[in-house]
């Protein structure tokens, strides 16, 4: 059983629409997408993949309070990008056949800090507060009130791989009958929370992030949303297999050997029935820290040689966390769909090799295939050691 992605909707730094975020992914000239700002981190400015034009109170007035939040203010915008063919489909199999799987790690977890500094500051809380803004299943649930879908719903949190193994989970309920059509995806948004802790661990670039080089000194953070239309239906891109394992190995910090991460990329490429050879790009997990890129370069190196082009986009979009997996997907849907040429999306870093790497086929800016591709990988590898690749294919 195949499970098509018919169309998909993406709000992210580089833009909101698959127009706009095509037309700067694959400039050439510089980066295009990044806010340097201390907006989460007083007297600290860093470069985050900031989200302009999606204020948290674009939700409708009759939502519940616990699912006003920013964050599902997000995924309402993604939303509205293929809301006509989400409503087509709910109208052609009925609302109990339409399930969502949603994959997220903040939810609204801002909320609860402006409220908290609110608290502190009178000694009441924000009108219209509600503790429910933070519950990590707030936005397959408001998804599923907002559309009036009655199927399973419910939300992945399994840090940077979440909204990745929502799309893997949504594909098992296409195959097994549960659904006929999914809409699959993950949303973050930025938060002081966040930065904090990646900072606390040493993680976050004030400059942009610098994947794979000797140079790099950690991520930058980022906010989107991706929400894909899933179905048995053909469509232009199909998600041809994906992977998943777990290291077990740190709470923070990859298994160094990558044991887990080729488990991932092998499993992907088994579930495809795909040699290595047959992926034209793959889309690294690529966060530019230390312990990430060797992990990974070495487990790309023992998979698939070094002939194939990789890159991070990352570098564009920032590190969005939860829902990661499911904007760099709808990079590689916009890397399939509409590509006879093979345009691949430029790896932004300073040309400094890493000597402790193995040497990559790096796609730099402007760089193609000279074909249309066939197959594309997406990698994605979290906190915990939970690891998700998946395998995009043309319909």
């Amino acid at each position: 059983m195949t499970a098509f992605l018919n169309t998909v909707g993406l709000t992210c730094a580089l833009g909101r629409g698959r127009q706009a975020v095509r037309q700067a992914m694959l400039h050439a000239d510089a980066p295009q997408a990044g806010t340097v700002t201390d907006r989460y981190s007083p007297g600290r400015e860093l470069l985050l993949g900031t989200v302009d034009g999606v204020p948290g109170h674009a939700i409708p007035v009759q939502t519940r309070p616990a699912h006003r939040s920013r964050n599902n203010a997000m995924l309402l915008d993604a939303l509205a990008q293929v809301r006509a063919a989400v409503d087509d489909a709910i109208a052609r199999v009925g609302p109990a056949r339409v399930a969502i799987v949603m994959g997220t790690s903040t939810s609204g977890i801002r909320e609860g800090e402006l409220a908290a500094q609110q608290q502190l500051r009178t000694g009441a809380q924000p009108r219209g507060y509600h503790y429910g803004q933070q519950e990590l299943g707030s936005p397959a649930v408001f998804l599923a009130g907002e559309l009036g879908v009655r199927g399973p719903a419910y939300t992945i949190s399994t840090a940077c791989s979440s909204s990745a193994k929502a799309m893997a989970a949504g594909a098992r309920l296409l195959r097994h009958g549960l659904a006929d059509v999914v809409l699959a995806g993950g949303v973050d948004t930025l938060c002081a929370f966040t930065v904090a802790g990646f900072s606390a661990l040493e993680s976050v670039s004030a400059a942009r992030c610098n994947p794979l080089s000797a140079n790099r000194n950690g991520i930058n953070l980022g906010e989107g949303a991706a929400l894909f239309l899933m179905s048995r239906e053909p469509g232009p891109v199909r998600l041809a297999g994906w992977g998943e394992s777990s290291d077990a190995y740190h709470v923070s910090a990859p298994d160094p050997h990558g044991k887990g991460a080729r488990q991932a990329m092998q499993q992907a490429l088994a579930r495809a029935g795909l040699r290595a050879g047959a992926i034209d790009y793959i889309n690294l997990h690529g966060t530019a820290t230390p312990a990430n890129d060797v992990m990974e370069a070495h487990a790309v190196a023992e998979v698939f040689g070094h002939g194939v082009p990789v890159s991070s986009t990352k570098p564009l979009t920032g590190h969005t966390l939860g829902a990661a997996g499911a904007i760099e997907a709808a990079l590689a849907w916009l890397t399939l769909d509409g590509n006879p040429h093979g345009r691949l999306p430029p790896h932004w870093w300073d040309g400094a090799a890493d000597p402790a790497l193995p040497p990559l086929h790096i796609a730099g800016p402007g760089n193609a295939l000279g074909h249309a591709p066939r197959y594309v990988m997406s990698h994605s590898f979290a906190f915990g050691g939970s690891n998700c690749v998946l395998v995009l294919g043309e319909g």
